[in-house]
């Protein structure tokens, strides 16, 4: 089995079903299981989706996990070599799957690669990413992002600077289309992927540790993947706050923690 594709669905089935169907028609030239885990819906009764795809591997939770938690019981019946974690409101444009195993084949000293997201309107989506930083929030703050070039801010910055057309190498991508191999799990400190959040930020905290061990993020244009985002409901904000903030805790110094957050709100006031 070379890719699990891993999808946690929350009361999402149209969306998720229009997910599946995109996996079967555009991927191929590999094999490929697709393991869904519900995460305890209330919408209408899981098995639905084997009596339209009975080649999936269903996973009920008793209980709504989060996302985190919920990809990482899809994991624990993965037989692939490589993970993909898809989120149930995408719609694949090509043979992505295949496209971003090859690149992490060509590239073992990536941990994770991304595909271009797209809104429904083909607008793009920026989910390539730069961890917080003094660096960068003084680049924005001193305006140096209007005397660049735009090519080299958009390698400096990521987020809405960068072009999306080109191979990259940001801090950390979305968990959208987040694949990786799963051997590479055993090297993280729990031999799993952290799932201490519920649901949010916990991309940023996988693509952390990943650079941590010495490994790099990357961004696979070519391979293109349709995102409608915000299909699950949920207190966004404030889980997103309560989240950054222990990832704040959790992996910078305090000083520099503080300083980072200031800055943010610098940036923010001055921006709005």
């Amino acid at each position: 089995m070379d890719v699990s594709v891993i999808i946690i669905n929350y009361n999402t089935f149209a969306f998720t079903c229009a997910c599946i169907e995109s996996i079967v028609k555009r991927t191929f030239g590999l094999a490929y299981e697709i393991i869904l885990v519900d995460n305890n819906s209330s919408e209408r009764n899981p098995n639905r989706f084997l009596e339209l795809f009975p080649q999936l591997i269903l996973i009920k939770s008793p209980t709504n996990v989060g996302f985190a938690k919920g990809c990482n019981l899809g994991i624990e019946s993965a037989k692939g070599s490589h993970i993909l974690l898809l989120n149930s409101d995408t719609i694949l444009k090509n043979n992505a799957i295949a496209m971003t195993k090859g690149f992490l084949d060509e590239h073992p000293k990536v941990a994770v690669v991304s595909s271009a997201l797209f809104f429904p309107d083909g607008q793009v989506q920026n989910n390539c990413q730069r961890f917080p930083s003094i660096k960068y929030s003084l680049f924005e703050f001193w305006r140096l992002q209007k005397i660049f070039p735009k090519k080299i801010v958009g390698k400096i910055l990521f987020g809405p600077f960068f072009n999306y057309q080109e191979i990259a190498y940001p801090d950390w991508v979305w968990g959208t289309f987040f694949m990786f191999r799963k051997q590479i799990l055993k090297e993280l400190p729990e031999k799993k992927l952290a799932d201490n959040f519920f649901m949010y930020v916990e991309d940023m905290q996988w693509c952390m540790e990943f650079r941590q061990l010495g490994y790099s993020i990357a961004f696979l244009p070519d391979a293109k993947t349709i995102h409608y985002m915000g299909q699950s409901a949920g207190a966004k904000s404030l889980l997103m706050k309560k989240n950054f903030d222990f990832f704040m805790r959790q992996y910078y110094h305090p000083w520099n923690a503080t300083l980072i957050q200031w800055f943010n709100k610098i940036l923010l006031f001055t921006n709005g």
